[in-house]
């Protein structure tokens, strides 16, 4: 017995090292690269694509160089030892490389190599291989990817692998693009009817227009009934929800619309309110700012391009300076002479916006000019069916910031102080020790810079040139007076109302004529209403 035991001992090493491996009942694991080499030598197709199938199932992310080459037409077996490489023309020759690693292996001549030789149907294995590939990366992004591009191509033959993906996924996200993925994919199968009207229960819950086409077309091709009914009822609610989403992306637009004419039209407020003056060059304000940005952004291109991130933030200040002093300007060279007399200052303020208009052309020249995105102002994300720009985004936030900050001007500092008492009784202001003319001077650079302020978040959106500022200052009045004359709350009320209407009413009227049934409702509106949405007291009232 004792002689025995050394002999077993013997033979079960033998055996393990005869099937290395193999031991405690495991298989040995695939090595990829031994399955790439089986490309090597003249192969028939069907052998070449139970070779895709053998790399497909290794998961290993590394056969993807390997799969892309022969898809590609770049996969060759040398002729002299069945070796097999990825190979690029250089020249009379061909430089090969590991089709693994993609580490070079020097240089051979034409004739000692042979082309890995395909069809479509390889074609599609292996664009179905490499699917199956990504759905297994480390990187959840990538997986998702790989689970959108399936979702799109709707392959029956992809069934099986996301079946396998889905059972091993961890992330909710990912399997549940996964399981829309497998469900395009069962609509064009041959599966039971039963398995198809879930497929249609799925794409109902991912609810986009891509689920509707994919939809649609399984509704008029299928001649189940029951099919048919689940693909129908999922078409009802998707429509349902896409029309839920378009009234969501009208009342955004509507929202971003509304803050450019709030940004446009908040100046104009406090020097309309406070002084009753009809300032037509106000749009010439916005467009210096415009050009203010402009300005900066070269001088930072030609000697600082790494301050570029910060050329808004260095030109919202800048802005501010330039419009407020050509405002200050204004005020005191021109516009104290004519008060009282509004239809003199119409005219004077016009002819000052021409004389800026063509002191920007002269300048400048014109034509646009360019002012780029910072990063953070650049792209889009989705909310829902609903696209969001970053610039748009930004720019509601920007004058929703810019308003408050007026409002705590107005309400917590001297120079605010002293323009509500100008605007409630200019008589009894000037008998309580208050500089009215100073009051209006600085109320108008006021205004004006706030409108360059207003230009600098308009070169994001808009060209840049010297008649930028006459797109917006019709709509600027119509925000004032809708709103009420000096009210700042009326002007936010307003700016959004309007811009949320003209973009509800662009779809069956068009953008302009929109706008003239925005104008009529506003002519209507002001006949009930004389002073606005909210009535301020003022000069006006008080007269």
């Amino acid at each position: 017995m004792n002689r025995l035991i050394p002999w077993l001992l013997l033979c079960l090493g033998a055996l393990l090292s005869a099937a290395p491996g193999a031991a405690f009942g495991q298989t040995p694991e695939a090595d990829p690269a031994a399955i790439v080499q089986k490309f090597g030598g003249k192969q028939s197709f069907d052998a070449t694509e139970a070779v895709v199938s053998e790399l497909a199932a290794t998961g290993d992310e590394r056969v993807a160089r390997a799969l892309r080459a022969l898809r590609d037409g770049d996969l060759y077996w040398r002729k002299s030892d069945e070796k097999v490489f990825v190979a690029t023309r250089k020249g009379d020759d061909y430089e090969i490389f590991d089709p693994l690693s993609g580490d070079s292996a020097g240089t051979v001549a034409k004739g000692d190599l042979e082309k890995v030789r395909v069809k479509n149907s390889i074609r599609n294995a292996v664009t179905g291989a490499l699917g199956t590939l990504t759905l297994r990366a480390d990187n959840p992004a990538q997986r998702m990817r790989a689970a959108d591009t399936l979702f799109s191509e709707g392959d029956p033959e992809m069934v099986a692998p996301l079946d396998a993906a889905i059972a091993a996924e961890t992330d909710p996200a990912v399997k549940t693009r996964m399981q829309e993925a497998r469900a395009s994919a069962v609509l064009v199968s041959d599966r039971p009817a039963e398995e198809k009207a879930a497929a249609a229960k799925v794409l109902a819950a991912r609810g986009d227009r891509e689920s509707l086409n994919k939809l649609t077309a399984f509704a008029a091709a299928t001649g189940d009934a029951a099919a048919k009914k689940a693909a129908e009822s999922a078409i009802a609610a998707i429509e349902s929800n896409i029309a839920f989403w378009n009234q969501a992306q009208n009342v955004w637009y509507g929202l971003s619309l509304g803050s450019v004419l709030l940004l446009a039209a908040i100046g104009l407020a406090i020097t309309f309110g406070v002084m009753g003056v009809i300032n037509m060059a106000h749009g010439e304000m916005v467009m210096l700012g415009a050009y203010t940005t402009f300005v900066v952004q070269e001088v930072i291109r030609a000697n600082a391009p790494g301050l570029f991130e910060f050329s808004l933030a260095i030109a919202l200040p800048l802005a501010f300076l330039v419009s407020g002093a050509v405002g200050l300007v204004m005020e005191r060279f021109l516009i104290r002479f004519l008060y009282g007399r509004p239809l003199e200052t119409l005219l004077a303020t016009f002819g000052v916006s021409l004389i800026l208009q063509q002191a920007v052309r002269t300048i400048f020249g014109p034509s646009n000019r360019q002012v780029g995105n910072p990063d953070f102002m650049s792209g889009a994300f989705d909310v829902g069916l609903m696209s969001v720009t970053w610039n748009r985004l930004w720019i509601i936030v920007f004058a929703l910031v810019v308003f408050a900050a007026l409002l705590l001007v107005l309400n917590r500092t001297p120079l605010g102080l002293q323009m509500r008492a100008v605007t409630q009784n200019r008589r009894m202001a000037a008998a309580m020790g208050i500089r009215t003319p100073w009051v209006d001077a600085l109320t108008f650079a006021l205004g004006s810079g706030i409108a360059g302020i207003a230009g600098v978040a308009l070169s994001q959106i808009d060209n840049v040139s010297p008649n930028l500022g006459q797109g917006y200052i019709i709509d600027s009045f119509m925000v004032v007076v809708f709103g009420g004359v000096g009210n700042l709350w009326g002007t936010l009320v307003g700016a959004m109302t309007l811009g949320i209407v003209n973009k509800f009413l662009e779809p069956f009227a068009g953008a302009v004529l929109g706008k003239i049934v925005v104008l009529v409702l506003i002519i209507l509106f002001i006949q009930k209403r004389p002073r606005g949405l909210f009535a301020q007291k003022g000069r006006f009232v008080d007269a």
